[in-house]
């Protein structure tokens, strides 16, 4: 006595899958391990330190423009 045997659990076992159903418990379970993987989530987060974001430039300015580009700008009559 005192102690919870195989049988004590699977009766327990029964009794919830006879209330909530298969569906509803494999769901509850599915959100579960989904609470879990964006727990670790946010923990592997806040141990990493944080990284500056990429910062985006322009074009450089010194940079001399192509041929290309020179062409471009001028009237098709003239291009040779």
């Amino acid at each position: 006595m005192g102690g919870i045997g195989i049988w004590q659990i699977l009766i327990v076992a029964v009794v919830i899958l006879v209330l909530f159903g298969r569906g509803r418990i494999s769901e509850m379970m599915g959100d579960f391990g989904k609470g879990v993987s964006s727990f670790k989530k946010g923990l592997n987060e806040e141990e990493s330190p944080s990284e500056p974001a990429a910062k985006i430039e322009g074009p450089a300015q010194d940079v001399a423009p192509s041929k290309d580009a020179a062409t471009d700008n001028q009237p098709a009559d003239k291009q040779g």
